[in-house]
């Protein structure tokens, strides 16, 4: 059996009364993530995680914010067209770890949500899927709650 380890990173800016997607569930919280697509920065980190261990460019590269195909889309539907792009290539995902950096909101309350929406987007058991949150400490642009982190390393094995 051979295995790869992908890592991924994702960052957005907040902005006031905007939707807030993590994970594909949608927070309620007086700014969101903004981006081209649903803005959502866990799901991002993981696409480059999938993306990166297969040695398949990242997430730029397949779905360009130049491209008007691609405004405003569920990011869960990217994640869905990278793992099949994984499967291509003949590889299976082994487990996602994902990390999160965030003022606020707290999300604890989501991630069972969110794990079950990675689960339905990637086929892999909810078990193998962590993700975990941590703030920082009201430092810099995150803790000014200007902009979030999502960070994820993906096992892969064919």
């Amino acid at each position: 059996m051979k295995i790869k380890v992908g890592f991924g990173f994702d960052v957005h800016q907040l902005k006031e009364n905007h939707p807030f997607i993590i994970g594909g569930v949608q927070l309620e919280h007086h700014s969101g993530a903004f981006g081209h697509s649903d803005a959502d920065v866990l799901v991002h980190a993981i696409c480059d995680a999938i993306l990166g261990a297969a040695n398949l460019e990242d997430i730029g590269y397949h779905f360009p914010n130049t491209d008007p195909k691609w405004k405003d889309i569920r990011s869960t539907i990217l994640l869905e067209h990278c793992v099949n792009l994984l499967k291509e290539k003949g590889w299976g995902i082994g487990n996602i770890d994902a990390m999160l950096c965030i003022e606020a909101p707290k999300i604890k309350p989501y991630i069972s949500e969110m794990k079950n929406n990675i689960s339905l987007a990637t086929g892999l058991s909810t078990d193998d899927i962590s993700i975990k949150a941590t703030t920082n400490e009201t430092m810099g642009f995150i803790g000014r709650e200007e902009g979030l982190v999502a960070y994820a390393v993906c096992l892969i094995t064919k």
